[in-house]
């Protein structure tokens, strides 16, 4: 029975490995090791070969070894590279901006430094158009719009004047609009207005989603009006220097309906200090409703009491 037992073939299973920063993964039978070099690059070849044949378990390893074992060599820019590539490939996203990071952080001379900040700036729009972050690469969980908005502020500040920085500053902004941080989201678009004015396509843009964010906090202040004048100087500007803009017809429909919540706004100031007895403070509300819409029904209105009021006004100054 043993000498039956002895003839049958037998192939163990792929052992199972553990590297630091890189997990648990398979070395096939009969092959560890063999794709170790004694070159930084040779061992660069071997990871550049995998990652052409799609062999991302094997092209991370290679590449790990290099920035490892020669740190400083001139192989380790673009080993490091490819270990942000390999990741991307197998879906770990924020493992690959991380890795992505230590390129700005430690080779910021690699000749692929500017590819590298449109990765990241990929890989952050991802997570802001909803992808599901990762926990150690592996178990999806809830996104928030705060790590987006992180990404894209450090590709800001990796390259302030790069091409990827204009847009990544834009979309700083637009995290904190899905977050209905609109007070945050307009400050964001004001430094993208200001650091790019020579780029009229992103100062376009940069005003019109500012303007779009105070309008919306406006929405949601009931009787702060410092937000809807502040929407509206800003679609003022954003029609003054790009009045061909196609969006100009909405944004003037905006500012209609920002000026009339204006109105009816300072007109129930008005009505509080009235009805406080405050008759100085209610005709300074009244003659700012007749001052930003002479024509609206609230107008009239105001018109009315401004001259009701006048007997109290004159019977308090004496």
């Amino acid at each position: 029975m043993a000498a039956g037992v002895a003839l049958v073939p037998f192939r163990s299973p792929a052992p199972l490995i553990y590297s630091p920063g890189e997990g648990w993964y398979y070395e096939p039978f009969g092959t560890t090791g063999g794709w170790e070099r004694t070159r930084a690059k040779d061992q660069l070849d071997v990871a550049q070969q995998a990652f052409d044949a799609r062999n991302y378990s094997l092209a991370l390893r290679a590449a790990r070894r290099v920035v490892r074992v020669w740190p400083l060599s001139d192989y380790a820019p673009h080993a490091q590279y490819l270990l942000g590539r390999c990741l991307e490939a197998d879906g770990k996203s924020e493992l690959a901006f991380d890795t992505y990071q230590v390129i700005i952080q430690q080779y910021p001379k690699s000749a692929e430094y500017e590819e590298v900040l449109w990765r990241e700036y990929t890989i952050a729009s991802r997570f802001l158009n909803g992808e599901w972050p990762k926990l150690w690469g592996y178990i999806s969980y809830p996104p928030s719009m705060d790590q987006p908005a992180d990404m894209f502020d450090k590709i800001v500040k990796n390259g302030p004047y790069s091409d990827v920085a204009p847009h990544a500053q834009l979309r700083i902004g637009a995290a904190r609009e899905k977050q209905e941080d609109y007070p945050a989201a307009a400050q964001a678009y004001e430094v993208a207005a200001d650091r790019y004015q020579n780029q009229p396509v992103i100062v376009a843009d940069a005003l019109y989603r500012e303007g779009i964010s105070y309008a919306k906090e406006a929405e949601s202040a009931e009787y702060d009006q410092n937000t809807a004048a502040q929407a509206i100087a800003t679609f003022t500007d954003f029609m003054t220097l790009y009045p061909d803009d196609r969006r100009v017809p909405q944004v003037q429909r905006i500012i209609t309906a920002l000026k009339s919540r204006q109105v009816q706004g300072n007109f129930q100031i008005a009505r509080f200090y009235e009805n406080s007895r405050k008759w100085d403070g209610a005709v300074i509300y009244y003659n700012e409703v007749l001052q930003l819409d002479s024509n609206s029904r609230y107008a009239a209105l105001a018109r009315q009491r401004i001259e009701a009021l006048k007997p109290r006004l004159q019977a308090s100054a004496d």
